[in-house]
C-alpha cells in the first residue's frame, strides 16, 4: 500500500523561479515543512533563507550547480558547490555541460561530474545530475547515464524545467535501464499531478521536482483516506512542460 508520506518522500519541493523574493522562499519551506517533503530546491542565494526555515527537520536542502545551462568552467562549478555546501546544502543538483557532451567531449563531461561529486561527497552531499534531456537523441542520454555513473552521481535527473521540454516517461525508462540500481533517477519538467508523481514511480524514479507540491499531496491523502492510492498505469499518463 502506498502512503501520503511515500509520495511526499519522492518531492523535491522547487523553488527555482528567478522572480521568486525572500518571502515566497520562506513560504514555500513553510509548505515542504508542513507536507514534509523529501527536499527543498533553493536558488544559491536562498541557501541561508532556507537553512534557517528548516533547521531541525528531516526536509533537505538542496540548490542547484552550474543552473540552468552547465556552461560554467569545472572550476567554478567546483567552488559553488562548496559554498552552497558551506550555506547548508545537503544535495546538489548540478547541469552537465550539454554543449561538450553534444560534442562528443565524454572525458571532458565526465571529468566535470567527477569534481563536483567528489568534492560533494567529502561532506556527505548527494549530486544529482540533470542531463537537459531535451537537447539530446537517445544516444547521447544513454552516454550521459554512463558517464554520469562512472564519474560517482547518485542521480541521473531528466531536466532543469526551463528548456523546451522536461520529463518523459520513454527518457525515465531509458534512463532507468541505462543506469545501475546503485544511481537513482529523478523527473523534472512537467511533473504537477499525483498521477504524473505515481506514473514517474512506476518506472523507477525515485524523486521528482515539482511546484505543485501541495495539490498533489492533497490528493494522495485524499486517495489514501478512501482506499484508492495505488500504483499508476505510466502508459495512460502524459507529462507536462515546465515546473
Amino acid at each position: 500500500m502506498i502512503t501520503t508520506r511515500d509520495i511526499a518522500k519522492m518531492i523535491d519541493h522547487s523553488l527555482l523561479k528567478p522572480e521568486m523574493d525572500a518571502e515566497t522562499v520562506r513560504k514555500g519551506c513553510e509548505l515542504a515543512l508542513r507536507f514534509d517533503t523529501a527536499s527543498v530546491c533553493v536558488k544559491p542565494c536562498d541557501l541561508p533563507i532556507a537553512a534557517e526555515v528548516l533547521k531541525g527537520s528531516d526536509v533537505r536542502l538542496s540548490t542547484v550547480i552550474g543552473f540552468p545551462h552547465g556552461s560554467n568552467r569545472t572550476d567554478i562549478k567546483v567552488a559553488e558547490a562548496e559554498r552552497a555546501m558551506e550555506d547548508g546544502a545537503e544535495e546538489l543538483d548540478m547541469v552537465l555541460n550539454i554543449g561538450r557532451l553534444i560534442s562528443g567531449e565524454n572525458g571532458y563531461v565526465q571529468e566535470d561530474i567527477r569534481q563536483v561529486v567528489e568534492a560533494a561527497h567529502r561532506r556527505g552531499v548527494l549530486v544529482k545530475v540533470i542531463l537537459e534531456n531535451a537537447y539530446l537523441n537517445d544516444a547521447q542520454k544513454k552516454t550521459a547515464c554512463l558517464l554520469c555513473e562512472s564519474a560517482g552521481a547518485d542521480f541521473v535527473k531528466t531536466s532543469t524545467g526551463y528548456a523546451a521540454s522536461g520529463a518523459t516517461l520513454p527518457d525515465l525508462k531509458l534512463m532507468r535501464a541505462t543506469c545501475s540500481d546503485k544511481v537513482r533517477v529523478k523527473a523534472a519538467g512537467g511533473v504537477r499531478t499525483l498521477d504524473a508523481v505515481l506514473a514517474c514511480r512506476a518506472v523507477g524514479c525515485t524523486r521528482c521536482g515539482a511546484t505543485t507540491t501541495a495539490v498533489i499531496l492533497e490528493e494522495a491523502a485524499l486517495r489514501e483516506k478512501a482506499g484508492t492510492l495505488k500504483e499508476a498505469d505510466p502508459d495512460t499518463v502524459v507529462l507536462g512542460q515546465g515546473y
